[in-house]
């Protein structure tokens, strides 16, 4: 689902962002553990904390205790995001 480079410009976490919303995930599909994804890209567990907390505070992802994080069921919040990622990817 996700794949870092360590040599990018961009932090380990902004490119996980970044992947999420370019990877066009469809809305309400679950988002692995922090655990689980960290153990899978060989990354600290705090890295991928903080993509799923930015993910979350732009309204990307929702978390629900005990349930896991979910890719947002507000698919004009998504589409936003991915044509300002896009532009920026142009510069």
């Amino acid at each position: 689902m996700f794949l870092l480079n360590p040599q990018s410009k961009l932090p380990l976490y902004e490119q996980l962002v970044e992947q999420l919303v370019l990877g066009n995930a469809a809305p309400g599909s679950p988002l692995p553990s922090v655990r689980q994804l960290s153990v899978e890209l060989g990354v600290n567990p705090n890295t991928i904390q903080k993509a799923y907390r930015e993910m979350e505070q732009e309204g990307l992802i929702v978390s629900l205790p005990g349930r896991g994080s979910f890719v947002t069921s507000d698919v004009a919040r998504m589409q936003e995001r991915q044509r300002a990622a896009e532009l920026a990817n142009l510069e």
